[in-house]
């Protein structure tokens, strides 16, 4: 594994997991979405990881036009790189995930590396009452859906987002199997070094949170490609800040963000994507570990740059 003198802090500021419900902190319209992406690189994330959402539901959406109404606001704003989801939202299809992608052209895009149960059933309990109706069935079908990224699927994502637009990945590793599938599309040569290698801890229908299913996850990685790779992690949850720490002092990057966890601490919850930056930043300065700046991490990951997107 490539050990960067710098950790790139990744903050993903509000996906297509948690609901509305949830949080009344969690963005949702394109202007709460600028104003959190800009917080979190304002508190020293280097790269923004964005979902669009329709503004007056707060359901995942598609829609590139919502994607092009933050994009430019953004960038005007900061020079974080900002990497576009290919994952979109459950149930969505293909074609619809890669609307942003093929419209914006962006610097950096997650790759999600197989099809799973990404089950998000277990939440619905939790909460009596929906500040909208989708909330509640959207995560108890999940008991029944898969999200698929089958090989079909990511080859063409590689081909149509990657070697079309120079676009790099952020892949998107939830179990041992998805280093495998990534192995496969480097040893076919579709794939460039360095290999950005997200691997996701504690979401059920992956791997575990025990701080030896991310031992076992760094080691399959050095395994399979050696120095070809720089590392990040990303821990749902209640997990976030204890598996982060631990994978900054073995060499790795970090992501944060409403996306993975709604929580600062126990109990509290974040009041903002910068909140969780700001945390996971201290952390690592009583580490002695130094944060990348936005073009540093560019460097790091051999992105094309700010100026060579399309917003």
């Amino acid at each position: 594994m490539k050990q960067a003198q710098k950790v790139i802090i990744t903050c993903a500021v509000t996906g297509s997991i948690h609901t509305p419900t949830m949080s009344p902190y969690l963005p949702v319209t394109p202007s709460e979405i600028v104003d959190a992406a800009v917080g979190a690189a304002q508190a020293g994330a280097s790269i923004i990881h964005l979902h669009a959402r329709d503004p007056a539901t707060g359901k995942p959406s598609p829609d590139p036009k919502l994607f092009m109404d933050f994009l430019p606001r953004i960038k005007q704003q900061t020079d974080a790189v900002m990497n576009i989801s290919t994952g979109g939202g459950l149930k969505m299809s293909l074609e619809e995930r890669l609307e942003a992608a093929h419209a914006a052209q962006p610097e950096l895009c997650s790759l999600n590396m197989g099809s799973m149960n990404f089950a998000l059933h277990h939440i619905a309990p939790k909460y009596s009452e929906w500040k909208h109706e989708w909330e509640k069935g959207y995560l108890e079908d999940t008991r029944k859906g898969i999200v698929s990224n089958t090989f079909e699927q990511i080859e063409r994502i590689i081909v149509e987002v990657g070697q079309a637009y120079g676009t790099r990945f952020e892949f998107e590793c939830y179990d041992v199997s998805h280093l495998y599938t990534l192995a496969y599309f480097l040893d076919r040569k579709l794939l460039t070094p360095p290999l950005f290698v997200q691997t996701i801890f504690g979401l059920l229908g992956g791997i575990g949170p025990d701080p030896e299913d991310m031992l076992h996850m760094r080691r399959t990685a050095e395994r399979l490609f050696g120095d070809a790779f720089m590392w990040s992690i990303l821990a749902a949850g209640k997990h976030q800040m204890g598996l982060c720490t631990m994978g900054a002092i073995m060499g790795g990057n970090v992501r944060v963000g409403l996306e993975d966890s709604l929580y600062l601490g126990k109990g509290q919850l974040a009041k903002s994507n910068a909140e969780q930056v700001a945390k996971i930043r201290r952390i690592l300065a009583e580490l002695s570990l130094e944060v990348a700046t936005p073009d540093e991490a560019r460097d790091l990951l051999k992105l094309k740059g700010g100026n060579e997107v399309a917003f």
